[in-house]
């Protein structure tokens, strides 16, 4: 079986990177998943080109993407990909969008890369040996107190329901803190918890593809993540989360709690 290096997914990333880039700003065939739940003709021809690639070069692995669902394929070696997170900013023409691949051996992220494409920004992880912003090694912010410390949030797409808990956390740590930040998308809103862009994240209705590679990154970057419940394995359903460095998750968590 053959296994994949932090460099193939850098490389797959970069590509299908390309394709969000090209489309960018562009008439788009949109489609409705749900009342707010977008795809576009790029979200597929993303995922398309992922999929062939990892089926070309890793034959035998399975996957999980966002449009396609999971393979037939079961195997301990596993790839989750998101191939764009965003994509009601990108239908928008918001330039806040990635594409997030993730490699899994017997259900733990190995390897995790996240792009955006607008800002030529590469974030990447690979499981015990650190995590990058291109060639810059990544470390989460030292905040302390919630006071001094800038959130980023987002909301589930049937939010409009009015069944989302989260608007209340929203106005709650809104009040606690510099500001809370909602970008639009998962996989940044981790990988700017690794930077030290943003100093706590939490979102309570997720899907794996969102934050399997991102997770990664966060970890380890020195983001103590974990779902709401405080569980590690944040990569299973009900899906939440919450990430910051160790200090701030605690205060986090006891005021989402």
């Amino acid at each position: 079986m053959t296994i994949p290096n932090l460099s193939d997914l850098e490389n797959l990333a970069l590509q299908a990177g390309k394709i969000l880039f090209e489309g960018y700003e562009k008439h788009h065939l949109v489609k409705y998943k749900g009342m707010i739940d977008l795809v576009t003709e790029v979200d597929h021809a993303s995922e398309k080109y992922l999929l062939n690639e990892i089926n070309r070069k890793f034959p035998g692995h399975s996957f999980l993407a966002e449009e396609s669902g999971s393979s037939e394929i079961q195997s301990e070696h596993r790839w989750v990909i998101d191939p764009l997170d965003g994509t009601v900013n990108y239908a928008h023409g918001v330039p806040i969008f990635c594409v997030s691949i993730a490699y899994a051996y017997q259900n733990q992220v190995l390897l995790g890369a996240v792009y955006d494409p607008m800002r030529n920004e590469l974030f990447k992880a690979e499981r015990g040996k650190g995590s990058w912003l291109n060639e810059r090694r990544l470390l989460v912010s030292n905040a302390s107190e919630l006071q001094k410390s800038l959130m980023v949030t987002g909301f589930p797409y049937d939010a409009w329901a009015g069944n989302s808990k989260n608007f209340e956390y929203y106005a709650k740590l809104g009040m606690l803190t510099q500001g809370v930040r909602r970008l639009g998308s998962a996989a940044l809103d981790l990988c700017y918890i690794a930077a030290g862009r943003l100093d706590g994240y939490w979102e309570i209705s997720l899907s794996a593809w969102d934050v399997a590679a991102a997770g990664l990154i966060a970890e380890e970057a020195g983001a103590l993540v974990t779902n709401i419940q405080g569980n590690t394995n944040y990569l299973q359903s009900p899906f939440s989360i919450i990430a910051a460095n160790p200090t701030l998750h605690a205060k986090l968590s006891a005021e989402l709690h």
